[in-house]
């Protein structure tokens, strides 16, 4: 009966929301980086314990990992919804790049772990690399099927390259985040914007 109980006891201090501290730890490692958050700071913020971080997630390295996996999952998924669901080729590229400008405008501390990434490993991490790479593909080929609407549809310039154009549309994503993170006001944004759409036509 007592190792029954203490069986117990240990399987309860290991329950806690997934989910939820994913999120916490995705919040962390966005302001900090991967170096800059301490193992530390990561348990105080998700509210767990160290075992519940080895048993859970493996160690920090893997957190990481699951942390921009989720990330990306979810933002880039976030954009293809937005790409997806808009009437008409240039339509929907403005109501990405609206998108882009709100998400910026909304986030009181603005900071994607993406573009983090990028910046703190560049092409050091491969498993880094495979991440980011992944969903900027994704990204790009959604903008490249709607620029080639927006062409067929003579909403763009003739001669626009389709290409170029769907690498530029994703460096500006990057940019307003970029830009809202070093503290750009709010109304300097949608120029950002305007500007992106304004070169297509």
């Amino acid at each position: 009966m007592i190792r029954k109980c203490q069986n117990t006891d240990m399987a309860r201090t290991k329950e806690f929301d997934r989910d939820a501290t994913l999120l916490q730890a995705i919040s962390v490692f966005s302001q900090h980086g991967y170096e800059g958050t301490s193992t530390e700071v990561l348990l105080k913020t998700m509210g767990i314990s160290r075992q519940s971080l080895y048993d859970t997630y493996g160690d920090k390295w893997r957190l990481y990992l699951e942390s921009l996996q989720r990330y990306v999952s979810d933002s880039v998924g976030a954009h293809l919804v937005t790409l997806e669901h808009a009437a008409g080729g240039l339509a929907a590229i403005e109501a990405f790049l609206i998108r882009a400008v709100n998400q910026a405008r909304a986030d009181a501390s603005p900071a994607c772990l993406g573009v983090s990434a990028v910046c703190e490993f560049g092409r050091s991490a491969p498993e880094v690399v495979a991440l980011t790479e992944a969903a900027g593909r994704l990204l790009v080929d959604a903008l490249k099927r709607r620029l080639r609407e927006a062409a067929s549809r003579a909403e763009m310039a003739p001669d626009i390259d389709i290409d170029d154009a769907a690498a530029f549309l994703a460096s500006t994503l990057t940019g307003i985040k970029v830009a809202a993170r070093a503290g750009a006001s709010q109304d300097s944004l949608p120029g950002i914007a305007r500007m992106a759409l304004r070169s297509l036509r």
